[in-house]
Formats: structure tokens, C-alpha cells, sequence
């Protein structure tokens, strides 16, 4: 009898990150430069680290309140307060394991067997993945890449509409295209959603790495209390923390007892140490992130400038997030460019088709470095698309 044959079907059927597999492939070669993962090269810093530490020595190792502590709920109303001009209470904030176990509860909240989940493609993986292995079928709506950039037809995403949808998820500034809803988009997704009874899961985690103004538009500018929305966040981009593994949730404070308990049964909470870095990077850390905005809008100028001069890339400057998602003309396989890339170029990218279906013939490269790893990056992707 094999192993798997009494294991679900969902499980089995958990794909291997696109992503991950580059990684594998090139992860320790000698003087590669890696922007295949969405993350800065720059360690934690030592404001935030000091105040875990602290927490570390005070003993703070035994469990904890599941949805977080109330110094943290509290950090992260007056963070919002400060970044989106209105008020929030600490009731609204769930703290979680990563922005992906936010996801994760939103998930098993409104989507499991037999419903379906929209999602706007090209996407970063994980959503479509999670809402599978969680019974859903996730339901991809293309975004359109026009003269202006990436957009999202709105249409398109109502003409996918079933009876069995429960929720649409919607990443902006996005990953991998750096596409941003604009204030009207938003009102239309908005507007559908209330119309159809749909749950909206919004990920903006890249709010502040927007490059058109103070954030981005943001469904809490134009949302009435009751509409149904569940934000998803992460403390790992703002504040160069991806390996503490700590995000939150923002929901409805009728909703945190259920949330709770979803965190119980899953998780059992985030460690009380790792709380206090998260409380000092909202409370102490709006320079650290400002400075990481400016590198990361150098970088995307450096790289669109570079790649742009081989009169052989297609891209549109991505307005938010910090990658560029670019084509080059000839490549029909982004997956075996990405390999290739590795191999001749030394440089690790993230083939398109990571994206789903609608990423082939891209690729994605992290700029969210230091200034001069990006341009010898640049240079060497240059050289291997001259090469062609």
C-alpha cells in the first residue's frame, strides 16, 4: 500500500513553488545575487532585535494571549492612525504567525469545499495554493497590461462570479507586477462585493512602498464597518523582518473571538519575545522605512533604466511593491530562462510562470537591495539578454 493513497487529495496536490525551485537550483553559488525572493538583503535592525531580546531575558517564553498581546494591539491602532488618518481600536488587530497564517484564517473563514475563491493573476502564489489545499477552488481573473501599465477589468472579475464564490482576493500594490488600484477600482471591487455578498481579503503589505504619494489607496479610505473585508499584513517587508514570521489581521471586532479561536487550534499564538520587536518596529521604525522606500524607488529606476536600454525587455514601471516584471523578446520558456539565467548570468530571478498562466513570458526580479548589487545584477542581465 503506498503512503499517500489515505492522504487528501488536497494535500497531494500542493504545488511546489516556482519560486522555491530556482532558489533550490542556485541557493550558494558563489557571487550569485538573489532576486528571486520577495526580501531586502538587509538584517533586521537592531532597534527591533534589542527590544526582543529584552523580552527574551524578562522570561517572556511561556504562552501567550492568542490573538496577541494588548501592547501590540495597541502598537498596531496607533501605527494605522498614523499612516491611514483615521481611528482604530486594538480590537480590530489579530496577531499571527507571517502574513501568510493571516491568509491562511481568512481563508478558513470564508472558503473551504466546494466554493470558490477569485484571485487577480498574475498572483503571488500562495493564495491559490492555500485556498486549494484548504478544499476551495481558487478562480484566476487576468490583469491587463495596457500602454499605462497593469489594470484590473472589474468586469472580468464580476463575469467570474458564481453561485459557489465566497471570496475575492485582492493584492495591491501587487506581487509581482507592482500593479496599484487606483481609488475607483477599489470602489467597483467594493461595490461588487457588496452586491454579490462576497467576503474581500485584502492584501496591502505594500501600502508604504508606493511611489506615486504618502500610500496607496486603500480599501479602508472608501469601507463603511460592516462591509466585508479582512486585511492581511506582514511585519516582513516594512521592516526587513521576513524570518521572524509575524504578521497580523484586521477585522471587525466582532469577529476576534472566532479569530481566536482559530488561532488556538492552529498555532496556540506568536511567541511573547517576538511581539516586543514587532511593537518597537511600529512605534520606532517609520525612519527605517522611509529610508527603505527611497533605496527601493533608486533601485526600481536603476534596473527599469538598464534593462530598458537593451531595446529587448517589455515592462511597465511598476508604480508600487518592489519588483519588476518584465518580458524579453524571444523567451517562450520563463522557466528555463530563470534556470538559464542562473547558470550564465549569475543571477536568480523568479520565472513568471511561478505567477500562474498568466506570468509565462515574464520575470520577476526583486530590487529591494543595496544599490550596487542591483546595477552589477542589472549589468549581468543585460549581457545574457545581448546574447539572447
Amino acid at each position: 500500500m503506498s503512503l499517500t493513497e489515505k492522504l487528501r487529495a488536497e494535500a497531494l496536490r500542493a504545488p511546489v513553488s516556482g519560486i522555491e525551485a530556482v532558489a533550490n537550483y542556485g541557493r550558494g553559488r558563489p557571487g550569485l545575487i538573489p532576486l528571486w525572493s520577495g526580501e531586502s538583503d538587509l538584517p533586521t535592525p537592531d532597534f527591533i532585535s534589542s527590544a526582543a531580546k529584552r523580552g527574551l531575558d524578562a522570561g517572556e517564553t511561556f504562552y501567550t494571549w492568542q490573538g496577541g498581546i494588548p501592547e501590540l494591539r495597541e502598537a498596531l491602532a496607533r501605527y494605522h492612525k498614523r499612516h491611514f488618518g483615521m481611528e482604530f481600536s486594538p480590537d480590530e488587530f489579530l496577531v499571527t504567525i507571517g502574513g501568510m497564517q493571516a491568509i491562511t484564517l481568512a481563508l478558513q473563514a470564508t472558503a473551504g469545499a466546494g466554493d470558490e475563491a477569485i484571485y487577480l493573476e498574475p498572483a503571488w502564489p500562495n493564495f491559490a495554493a492555500a485556498a486549494g489545499v484548504a478544499g476551495a477552488t481558487p478562480v484566476p481573473v487576468p490583469l491587463e497590461e495596457g500602454d499605462n501599465g497593469w489594470y484590473c477589468d472589474v468586469a472580468r472579475v464580476e463575469a467570474a462570479v458564481t453561485p459557489k464564490t465566497k471570496a475575492i482576493f485582492v493584492n495591491t500594490p501587487a506581487n509581482p507586477t507592482g500593479w496599484t488600484a487606483d481609488v475607483e477600482t477599489l470602489k467597483a471591487l467594493l461595490d461588487l462585493a457588496r452586491r454579490k455578498g462576497l467576503w474581500i481579503i485584502a492584501d496591502e503589505i505594500y501600502a508604504l512602498f508606493h511611489y506615486g504619494g504618502r500610500r496607496a489607496p486603500s480599501f479602508m479610505d472608501i469601507m463603511e464597518p460592516e462591509d466585508r473585508i479582512l486585511f492581511v499584513n506582514t511585519f516582513s517587508k516594512n521592516w526587513a523582518m521576513t524570518g521572524w514570521r509575524i504578521g497580523w489581521l484586521r477585522t471587525h471586532p466582532s469577529l476576534g473571538r472566532m479569530f481566536e479561536n482559530l488561532i488556538q487550534y492552529s498555532s496556540s499564538g506568536v511567541a511573547q519575545f517576538l511581539q516586543r520587536g514587532a511593537i518597537a518596529a511600529l512605534d520606532e521604525g517609520d525612519a527605517f522605512l522611509t529610508a527603505q522606500i527611497a533605496q527601493a524607488r533608486a533601485a526600481r529606476d536603476l534596473i527599469s533604466r538598464k534593462l530598458g536600454e537593451t531595446g529587448r525587455v517589455r515592462f511597465s514601471v511598476p508604480p508600487g511593491a518592489f519588483y519588476l516584471f518584465f518580458a524579453v523578446d524571444g523567451m517562450k520558456d520563463s522557466t528555463k530562462a530563470a534556470f538559464d539565467i542562473v547558470d550564465k548570468a549569475n543571477v536568480g530571478l523568479a520565472p513568471g510562470t511561478a505567477f500562474g498562466k498568466a506570468g509565462e513570458g515574464y520575470l520577476r526580479a526583486c530590487f529591494h537591495r543595496r544599490l550596487d548589487h542591483v546595477e552589477e545584477a542589472a549589468n549581468r542581465l543585460a549581457d545574457w539578454i545581448s546574447k539572447g
